[in-house]
């Protein structure tokens, strides 16, 4: 991308110069008044992790003064919400009060099933039948008819004997790990694993291990080292079926393997492939002949279900009813409601149609569809064809840059930054929707190398000038 904007700010003779200058003008006028300092382009939240002082609330302060630095510099592109639902073009309100509208694709709602009528009203026929809460836990009296149906549901769609359901994707994640490993037992774990997994990995016992990214080679050392030591204790190996920071996947069956070979269980995440990817929507386990044959799945309803929840899958009735009473996460929280299992339960009875198959292939049009136009603006991205095209930034600074220009340009996408990826490898995490437009994926690419073009260029003059703060307004 560096190249590409050299080229631009380098070209040659009156006409050049004035589109060039023309360029930088707009960039100016669209961000008037407005300043960015070297402050606002330093530090991470990485920093804040763990705070110093005997005051609790008031250490915050420290975290929030960074912050606020950022938002008011306009580099602080979080905490947004959608003034009319997640939909492909919408308007989005930021946490300082000023509203953009443009094409979204920072919602992960993958084959848009959101706003689909049959979704709505499903809804609306469950809170006639069977009202809006569950109003219990699971292991009392919290679930309904339809929930243990939907349980019924997923075991079925991912050939697995049993299911539980959890309140949200992350609890599932949580719980299945908290639930299940004690103390003295161990965890081998992709180091790029979800956050819910390594918090219940860190939670349940200091013995974890995590192995490089997708190294099977890193992983069986791991797991031989273990072993040559302990012989009694249990070892959970966790993955994910499609990583959402780096849209790329494991391969599932050499790890199973693995799994059996030193008496360990793998745990595979499917929140984001599960539904929206493979023929049948069976996601990375059915696309690698593995359906049935894991020992546990762990999923999230809120990438491609349309709604809030989780689930583990497993082949065992008791392991599924020892979760439901050891698993924090799904004991002491209230069931899903009656809205979420009616739609999650109808978009399961979408997916597995001609519709959802069209609405599979129409997501994967799109997905290509993108990759190639960015691409051809002399942008790159990670991984494989996915819901999640991230664009690769590099440098924190201009990662920044690029987001505060982005909303006024009219693209919505979720900075990614570190720690949540590792230094310098800064990105933009581009989710594509069925339901976006040809017309909208366009906008998207032209208007994502807008924004990296007008964001070099200010950091260009910040860095140029040597100054402390650097003044947009021309």
């Amino acid at each position: 991308m560096t190249n590409k904007v050299d080229r631009r700010s380098r070209t040659s003779g009156s006409d050049g110069q004035a589109h060039g200058d023309d360029r930088r003008k707009s960039c100016d006028d669209r961000r008037a008044g407005g300043k960015v300092t070297e402050a606002a382009l330093a530090g991470s939240m990485r920093d804040f992790r763990v705070l110093d002082g005997t005051d609790l609330l008031a250490r915050c302060d420290q975290f929030f003064d960074w912050q606020d630095t950022r938002r008011q510099c306009a580099t602080w592109p979080f905490s947004r919400s959608t003034e009319q639902g997640p939909a492909a073009t919408c308007a989005v309100r930021g946490d300082d009060g000023n509203m953009n509208s443009g094409v979204n694709f920072a919602s992960q709602d993958y084959l848009s099933l959101s706003s689909h009528p049959a979704i709505a009203q499903a809804a609306n026929d469950a809170i006639k039948e069977f009202g809006v809460h569950s109003a219990g836990s699971p292991a009392l009296v919290g679930n309904i008819s339809t929930s243990v149906a939907l349980e019924r549901q997923i075991a079925g769609f991912l050939k697995m004997e049993e299911a539980i359901l959890y309140p949200t994707g992350w609890a599932a994640g949580f719980g299945v790990i908290k639930g299940l490993v004690r103390s003295h037992d161990h965890i081998v774990m992709d180091a790029l694993s979800h956050a819910c997994l390594q918090v219940g990995a860190q939670s349940s016992t200091r013995n974890v291990a995590l192995f490089r990214h997708l190294d099977l080679d890193h992983c069986r050392k791991r797991l031989e080292t273990i072993r040559a030591k302990d012989t009694e204790n249990a070892i959970l190996l966790v993955t994910e079926g499609l990583f959402s920071m780096d849209s790329d996947t494991p391969d599932i069956e050499a790890l199973q393997e693995l799994a059996n070979e030193f008496d360990a269980t793998l745990v595979v995440d499917v929140a984001h492939d599960l539904g929206c990817l493979g023929k049948d929507g069976t996601g990375h386990i059915g696309i690698q002949n593995m359906l049935g044959k894991v020992d546990l799945v762990m999923g999230s309803f809120s990438k491609t279900f349309g709604s809030n929840g989780g689930f583990v899958a497993t082949n065992s009735r008791a392991v599924k009813e020892y979760l439901r009473f050891y698993s924090p996460s799904c004991t002491f929280s209230n069931a899903l409601s009656p809205i979420q299992v009616a739609i999650v339960s109808k978009a399961f009875d979408i997916i597995q149609t001609a519709e959802g198959a069209q609405l599979r292939e129409d997501l994967m049009t799109n997905v290509l569809s993108l990759r190639s136009q960015l691409h051809a603006r002399g942008m790159d991205f990670y991984g494989d064809p996915s819901a999640i095209v991230a664009v690769k930034t590099g440098d924190e600074a201009l990662a920044r840059m690029t987001a505060r220009a982005l909303p006024e340009l009219g693209l919505i996408s979720n900075l990614v930054e570190f720690p949540a990826v590792a230094k310098g490898q800064a990105r933009f995490r581009l989710q594509v929707m069925a339901g976006h437009s040809e017309n909208e994926i366009a906008a998207a690419a032209e208007r994502m190398e807008q924004a990296m073009i007008d964001g070099a260029y200010q950091l260009s003059a910040l860095r140029d000038n040597g100054a402390s703060e650097l003044a947009l307004a021309g």
